[in-house]
């Protein structure tokens, strides 16, 4: 009967098992939707825009000028002028500022890759407390089946007389606290399916897929640790961030540097009536050439100083984070370590509170005594059952942050 069961919810649930989603999964489903990476993305395109706006040619100039009263001159009064002229930065200045903000470019990107990891990171720790709900749920559930069980069983041997009222009673108040935690869980499952899913920017009551069991491998010594200091996209972006400064400061150097400019100038020159003479009337083109002063040189002097403060602080900023990584990523693998020895510890303690438990209870069924001890374990197997699913998911959100921390990528 229950193998007829199983095939017909196959059939009818074979679409839902096909579409089943991993963790993996909904990182991609993350990466696609969540607005605060799209905006980051963004921020890259966005500076990548900066690079033509400093790498190009100021606009020429156009003048013109007309004479109320012309002047007159040899050849011809003077009626109207044009201009045109062009200036250029000095030699390199252009490159040095496009430079800048090529490599600020870069560094938004490194920005959008750690937004990325980062996301996975919440991802991660908004998926494992839905297994962990799934997990107290079921073993709640089984509890309160027991419980049932054994109030069947009080029940029987209190009409028999060979047990008390007070066995039935005791299992009665532990069967509402049974019924009252589900419950509670039962409530507690929207607002993490919710958070889960604005994460991915879905529906707040989009099914959710988590898996029915957790493995927690065995990590190598100093796991990936190798990669914590060398292809970190925050260190990235810092160096880039430094380089950034450097072809700033020489810019502003360049920038405080004469500029060159060269023009055109079209004069329109009106006939003279009082006399014929060579060239009368002639209009006048003259070309020209500008060299700009820069003799106000505090300007210059603070941008360059600018520059390199800015280095500076980039430099320190670096040495401040890879500080914190080795930190975090130290905390994070005490936190793996002291969870697998805590999963072993209640795998040990689960497997004695069973033979505890099934002892207990034949003792019980023989004489009618000792059901307040049977209660008793039982409510310890279940707490270590609920502490092992806690473990399990403090153990995934500790490598999903040493994940983090080392830039693993996926």
């Amino acid at each position: 009967m229950k193998i007829i069961v199983n095939i017909i919810l196959l059939v009818f649930l074979g679409t839902s098992v096909g579409q089943a989603q991993t963790l993996d999964d909904y990182f991609k489903i993350a990466a696609q939707n969540n607005p605060g990476l799209q905006s980051k993305y963004k921020e890259f395109e966005a500076a990548l825009q900066k690079v033509d706006q400093v790498s190009t040619l100021p606009d020429p100039s156009f003048s013109f000028g007309y004479f109320i009263s012309p002047v007159e001159t040899r050849v011809g009064p003077q009626r109207a002028r044009f201009s045109l002229t062009q200036m250029f930065p000095w030699f390199g200045t252009l490159r040095a500022q496009g430079d800048a903000a090529a490599l600020m470019a870069e560094a938004k990107y490194q920005s959008f890759l750690d937004a990325r990891n980062k996301l996975y990171y919440q991802v991660a720790a908004a998926y494992y407390p839905l297994y962990e709900l799934n997990q107290w749920k079921q073993i709640e559930q089984e509890n309160i089946d027991i419980l049932q069980s054994y109030k069947t069983i009080s029940n029987s041997k209190f009409k028999n007389g060979t047990g008390t009222m007070v066995d039935v009673l005791r299992v009665d108040i532990m069967l509402k606290d049974a019924t009252t935690n589900l419950s509670i869980l039962d409530q507690k499952e929207k607002p993490l399916i919710t958070t889960f899913n604005k994460l991915l920017d879905r529906g707040e009551n989009d099914p959710v897929v988590v898996s029915d069991s957790l493995s927690a491998e065995s990590l190598a010594d100093d796991f990936r640790r190798d990669s914590l200091l060398t292809n970190n996209p925050v260190l990235n972006a810092l160096d880039l961030r430094i380089k950034a400064s450097e072809a700033q400061e020489q810019a502003a150097i360049k920038q405080g540097l004469p500029k060159l400019g060269v023009g055109l100038d079209y004069v329109m020159v009106g006939e003279r009536t009082d006399m014929n003479l060579p060239d009368n009337g002639k209009d006048v083109l003259m070309p020209m050439v500008s060299v700009s002063i820069p003799i106000f040189r505090n300007k210059y002097k603070a941008a360059v100083k600018e520059a390199q403060l800015m280095q500076e602080s980039y430099s320190l900023q670096k040495d401040e984070y890879a500080n914190s990584l080795i930190s975090g990523y130290e905390m994070a693998w005490f936190e793996i370590q002291q969870q697998q020895e805590l999963l072993q510890l209640y795998d040990q303690q689960i497997q004695e509170s069973e033979q505890a438990l099934n002892l207990l209870f034949t003792a019980y069924g023989n004489s009618g005594k000792e059901f307040e001890e049977v209660l008793r374990m039982q409510q310890q197997l279940l707490k270590y059952e609920k502490m092992k699913a806690s473990a399990e998911v403090q153990y995934e959100v500790a490598v999903a942050k040493l994940n983090y921390l080392t830039a693993k990528s996926y």
